[in-house]
């Protein structure tokens, strides 16, 4: 009898082929501010999550990542900040835009889900007092809410900046 077992001849092993050469990668273009085309969930009830930081460049860096209409809100009221105020300083400090002169914080701006928000840190001390009493800022707060950049009141604005830092600041730089 013979058997059926008879080993079978393995076939050959073929030889992979050469990997083909991956082309050069391009090179990346010089970081932008992110422009959101809507605010984060996080705005919606609070302030951003930009990293605190002091100087004017993350200040603007922060309003130019705000969306439309915030971002002209707060560019506007950035500039006559630096048109009434001589030696302003300014942060990003809590998610927002902070802006004092001489010993600390007089007000802060902040883009929210439809409208900017600003708010001075004395604000029950100014004539007439802002309308708006922020939750989570102090007892002392207060503000207005900025839906449009025809909302803001400059001439009232800048009476309010003037006389806020006039007093004394807060929070130590």
């Amino acid at each position: 009898m013979t058997s059926r077992t008879a080993s079978k001849p393995k076939p050959a092993v073929k030889p992979r082929p050469a990997a083909k050469p991956k082309p050069a990668a391009k090179p990346k273009p010089a970081a932008k501010p992110k422009v959101l085309a809507t605010l984060p969930a996080a705005m919606t009830g609070r302030a951003s999550p930009a990293k605190a930081a002091l100087g004017d460049a993350p200040v603007f860096a922060y309003i130019a990542s705000l969306p439309e209409p915030q971002r002209s809100i707060a560019t506007r009221v950035d500039a006559l900040a630096a048109r009434t105020l001589p030696a302003l300083q300014r942060s990003v400090k809590w998610g927002m835009a902070w802006y004092g002169v001489g010993d600390g914080w007089c007000f802060s701006c902040g883009g929210f889900a439809g409208h900017v928000k600003l708010t001075f840190g004395r604000g029950t001390s100014l004539t007439p007092v802002p309308p708006v009493t922020p939750i989570g800022m102090g007892k002392d707060s207060r503000g207005v809410d900025l839906a449009s950049v025809g909302d803001l009141d400059e001439r009232q604005v800048a009476a309010w900046m003037t006389q806020a830092t006039a007093l004394p600041g807060f929070g130590k730089r």
